[in-house]
């Protein structure tokens, strides 16, 4: 049990680390990027089916305007981020590696730029199921990196009966700060995301769970409350993976989602704060998401900061503003724990992408790096938060036991934080092993 937990006499999950934050930009306000001369905008930036595009080439566009239409109940829509032109659509490269078709605007350089499609809606008239409808049109997702769609999030299976919304502050990636001043800036739209999303899932009372590591952004939320609000503000131990879904249900309510199981299974239902502060913005105007904020941070840049990008913004554009410098560099979108890594400058800002850091590796190809066999230290299993043993796991994964990995060792319990990678003095590349191992499954069973 942490320190933490010690002093104030709270619960929280065992393991996991403490790895250096660099949270430098917590104290940088948001700044609104520019829009670039070209857009990228992926039918796939959601976790479900692919959008289908409502545009053709040559099409003008107004921003705020629908482009590309959920298809069924696991997909979102996509609206344009700026008013301009359609060039096409194409196969272009994407944070997940392989090339997907994106629909690519050029953007009008002298248009104001303001959001001129848009449908107002009286939210207090909206039933929970209106409200679910109404998220689903707005495009919005899990900003917190997985793209969950958020309307299939907070629909509860009839089966399943939930009492409290936990609201995800914990940011517990380094150098991220994006949900930190999200929270210090737009308390507001937060907290009316909040009650949207009580009365989508008929809970009962909400936690926002923030690390002890901004307790200026839980001082400001408490300010906000009134006595008897059914939302909460509870600070956690700052520790990596905090936030998780399941660290945080155990930290913020001491509840343990089962094996296999979902947030439901233990009557909670959980949302990012970045989520939840756009659907407070969007909902009520009736607008699509088409902007985010990302932090923009490592030791490659010269000004690291959060920013308001449009989505679709490329890599290369954002690197030329911020003014990156260093030659051999690795790109990472997200936080250097679980974000991708990517290569190529033309990859777009995505609805899931909360983060572009910039590493300058001088050292990439010393002995430091160079992989050793497994001496069995056991600092995985001390640090893995999920109780499993990565040490075996990586064993027979280099021995193609993938079925054994899932069945005897529990693989699918394992969510890729990276603890395990982080403490091995041999520089296994765990997660690595343990995504191609779920991969191969998968293909398998299907």
């Amino acid at each position: 049990m942490g320190l933490f937990n010690l002093l104030f006499g709270q619960k929280g999950f065992t393991h996991g680390i403490h790895p250096p934050y660099h949270k430098d930009t917590a104290d940088k306000p948001i700044r609104r990027l520019p829009f670039p001369p070209q857009l990228v905008l992926p039918l796939d930036q959601h976790i479900g089916k692919p959008a289908i595009p409502l545009v053709v080439k040559g099409q003008e566009v107004v921003r705020g305007e629908p482009i590309a239409k959920a298809d069924g109940n696991f997909s979102v829509p996509l609206h344009a981020p700026a008013t301009g032109r359609i060039a096409g659509i194409e196969l272009m490269p994407t944070p997940k590696g392989p090339k997907t078709n994106a629909i690519l605007i050029d953007v009008y350089e002298g248009s104001t730029q303001e959001v001129l499609w848009e449908q107002p809606r009286d939210m207090s008239e909206l039933s929970p199921q209106e409200i679910i409808q109404a998220i689903q049109d707005s495009g919005m997702v899990g900003l917190g990196g997985a793209a969950f769609p958020s309307h299939m999030k907070l629909a509860i299976p009839e089966d399943k009966q939930v009492d409290t919304l936990i609201v995800n502050g914990c940011e517990c990636e380094p150098y991220l700060t994006c949900d930190h001043r999200i929270m210090l800036e737009h308390p507001k739209a937060l907290l009316r995301g909040i009650r949207y999303a009580m009365r989508a899932t008929g809970t009962e009372k909400a936690i926002i769970g923030i690390e002890d590591n901004k307790m200026d952004a839980v001082e400001l939320l408490k300010s906000h409350l009134s006595n008897g609000s059914p939302v909460e503000v509870k600070a956690v131990e700052t520790k990596y993976p905090q936030g998780s879904e399941k660290m945080l249900i155990k930290s913020a309510l001491d509840r343990e989602v089962p094996t296999g199981g979902l947030p439901a299974d233990v009557g909670v239902v959980v949302n990012n704060v970045g989520t939840l502060a756009g659907l407070g913005d969007l909902l009520p105007k009736g607008r699509g998401l088409i902007e985010r904020v990302i932090t923009v941070a490592g030791p490659g840049i010269a000004k690291p900061a959060n920013y308001l990008v449009p989505l679709g913004t490329p890599i290369r554009y954002i690197l030329d503003y911020v003014g990156y410098e260093g030659a051999r560099t690795e790109f990472i979108l997200g936080g250097p724990m679980m974000g991708p890594a990517v290569s190529a400058l033309d990859t777009p800002i995505t609805k899931g992408t909360s983060g572009l850091l910039v590493l300058n590796e001088p050292s990439i190809e010393d002995e430091s790096h160079k992989i050793w066999p497994c001496i069995r230290c056991a600092r995985c299993v001390s640090a893995c938060p999920m109780h499993l043993n990565p040490s075996m796991l990586g064993q027979l994964a280099a021995k193609r036991k993938y079925e054994e990995m899932a069945e005897d060792y529990h693989l699918t319990d394992c969510f890729e934080c990276g603890c395990c990678s982080y403490v091995c003095p041999s520089n296994i590349p765990l997660v690595q092993y343990f995504r191609i191992a779920k991969a191969i499954n998968r293909e398998q069973a299907a």
